[in-house]
């Protein structure tokens, strides 16, 4: 490793200075070497060769821990997530603080890299909303706010709890996203960059769950299993922490909801009822937000149907990465633009990027029984003649479960509209204005009522996706251009015996 030309990722090295020796960058790639690296020096001591020990530690400062000062002192030039309010921010601390905290001895030393992980680490929790919302989506949640939680356990070990990075504020409410994000116990929304199947990890869970004394009934224990995924990450949760010696005043179960709403972000979750199981019922995810997020897709007004557990209809997720996905051509993906979502089209454009595209949140009212989002999704699209587009999202509890979007437009003189529906599952066109989206023996039907006359476009997007099956859209169009016009679909669970 030491040999190695660089630890940088290909990808953050793409004219090869680092490679060439003429650059030394530090990304998500060359910090993580660099603490795995430092944290083997350190349990190897007294047992590696010494010119091989010397070799490991001076390319370790080298590369990461004394560029690291250098580029913070402004004796070099700084790398940009230092001011970053995403996952790069806390991976690359804690690879930088790691490593630091692994071979550096000099009190002094020490405590300039924990000042400095105490300091630029507040850029990753400004990038959540106030109310702990990650708009980068469940996986990098993971990725993220997991390292946030080995960096913070680091600093708090390494000074005997004086500096306590989880006692501060912007932590807690970022801590509970993996609770309150569920749409049921066992499935999550797939907004952003995020695979179909995303999950909370297992260890954080329990972490968190300890530290803050969240008393979540699922992650009361550590499974064995549940250990790191590195080697700085098995001594964290194999050895005591200080999640393993809170004392919690009480481990009764948090108060359960039928809904989570995250207020800032414009995301609503709701649950057939408050045990969270999604076992035979309906539950549903959507959103508002803008289009200028953390992992941004163009998906003002998007939304994911769960039954029994299952996806019906989706947002598709991430696609694998190319080096298109983070260029200026990102959007020509069918699966980040809005084509590739459950959203409207209008006069056959896509939503607009940027942070003005947004959902405007016009009314909520929720109860026991019936939840209901009133989004005006207008500024979303950039086309002259619309003058108003909202869209109602209505969950209703009784039964099994139902939800309901409405589409209802207006422009300035007549022109075309659409919508669609996302599903990666078998589906038919049941009827005239019903469609049946199916898995095994169960299914759901979606009702269709629109005034004038519409037809079906059905299309597979042909976009490299982390799923097992490609999506397919099933385009909703009026046929002839309208001044006017409302789009309502109904859509409720169907269990075949």
């Amino acid at each position: 490793l030491a040999e190695e030309p660089t630890w940088v990722y290909p990808a953050h090295d793409k004219n090869e200075q680092n490679f060439r020796g003429e650059a030394v960058t530090i990304d998500l790639g060359s910090s993580r070497v660099a603490w795995e690296l430092a944290t083997a020096v350190a349990l190897l001591d007294g047992k590696l060769d010494p010119e091989t020990r010397d070799l490991a530690i001076r390319e370790i400062r080298r590369r990461v821990v004394d560029a690291f000062r250098l580029k913070l002192e402004k004796k070099a030039e700084r790398d940009s997530w230092f001011d970053r309010t995403n996952n790069w921010n806390s991976v690359c601390l804690a690879g930088v603080t790691g490593a630091a905290l692994a071979i550096v001895e000099n009190p002094e030393d020490r405590a300039f890299y924990i000042a400095a992980a105490e300091k630029l680490s507040q850029n990753f929790l400004d990038g959540f909303t106030p109310d702990g919302y990650c708009s980068e989506g469940m996986s990098y949640w993971n990725y993220g706010f997991g390292h946030y939680l080995s960096l913070a356990e680091l600093v708090w070990q390494s000074t005997n709890g004086a500096v306590d990075l989880f006692d501060r504020k912007g932590v807690r409410e970022p801590a509970a996203f993996g609770w309150k994000a569920a749409i049921t116990d066992q499935v999550y929304p797939t907004f952003s960059d995020c695979p179909l199947n995303s999950k909370p990890v297992e260890r954080y869970m329990w972490f968190v769950n300890r530290r803050f004394c969240f008393g979540w009934p699922d992650y009361l224990t550590l499974s064995p299993e549940a250990g790191g995924r590195n080697l700085p990450e098995n001594l964290m949760f194999g050895a005591p922490n200080s999640a393993s010696k809170t004392e919690c005043d009480s481990q009764q179960s948090p108060k359960q909801s039928y809904r989570t709403w995250f207020n800032n972000a414009g995301v609503l979750i709701c649950r057939h009822d408050e045990s969270r199981s999604g076992e035979g019922v309906m539950s549903v995810a959507m959103k508002g937000g803008h289009n200028d997020e953390q992992h941004n897709h163009n998906d003002v007004g998007s939304y994911q149907i769960v039954f029994d557990n299952h996806n019906f209809l989706v947002d598709p997720g991430s696609e694998v990465y190319t080096a298109r996905t983070f260029s200026s051509r990102r959007y020509e993906s069918l699966v980040l633009n809005s084509y590739g979502h459950p959203v409207p089209l209008v006069a056959g454009q896509l939503q607009q990027v940027g942070r003005q595209a947004r959902g405007e949140v016009l009314s909520t009212e929720f109860t026991a029984e019936k939840d209901t989002l009133v989004l005006d999704i207008t500024s979303a699209y950039d086309v002259p003649s619309l003058e108003k587009l909202t869209r109602t999202f209505i969950y209703d509890r009784s039964g099994k479960g139902s939800f309901t979007v409405r589409d209802e437009v207006r422009f300035k003189e007549p022109t075309k509209f659409g919508t669609a529906l996302i599903t990666m599952s078998e589906w038919n066109q049941s009827g005239q204005d019903e469609f049946l989206i199916r898995q095994g023996t169960n299914a759901v039907r979606v009702t269709v009522e629109c005034p004038d006359q519409w037809s079906v476009k059905p299309e597979t997007l042909e976009e490299d996706v982390r799923a097992d099956r490609l999506p397919d859209r099933i385009g909703l169009n009026v046929i002839q251009p309208v001044k006017s016009t409302e789009i309502t679909m109904l859509i409720e669970p169907v269990v075949e015996e």
